[in-house]
């Protein structure tokens, strides 16, 4: 069992900098590939970024595409997400799920989520 709780979500301004980070309780944390979610207003939720269990693959879908970066410290059991460049339409809740696909097709645990605003 895993359970991640999100952090650092907030109000920003367009243009500025948020860091997301997802801590993993127990001890398997580096069993699991990672990644981010995100879930606009009105929208569906959508895959936003992943990284393998060593960290060594990570996937963006467009929206992070050379703003975004995610990264993962197995020994704190703590994956992030820095977002740069924010936008009004980042404006959504943003979820870290862990899987044992790559893919995370289909994630095997969630986070609860973190809002984060982006006001123009």
């Amino acid at each position: 069992q895993v359970q991640l709780v999100e952090s650092g979500g907030g109000l920003v301004q367009a243009g500025g900098s948020l860091r997301l980070s997802c801590a993993a309780s127990g001890r398997t944390f580096s069993s699991y590939h990672m990644g981010w979610f995100r879930r606009a207003p009105g929208q569906e939720r959508k895959l936003l970024a992943t990284i393998s269990r060593g960290g060594t693959s990570t996937y963006y879908a467009d929206p992070g595409k050379g703003r975004f970066a995610i990264s993962r410290d197995n020994a704190k059991n703590t994956m992030y997400l820095q977002m740069n460049s924010l936008k009004p339409e980042d404006t959504a809740v943003y979820y870290c799920a862990a899987g044992l696909t790559l893919t995370l097709a289909k994630p095997d645990y969630w986070g609860q989520g973190t809002q984060v605003t982006v006001s123009s």
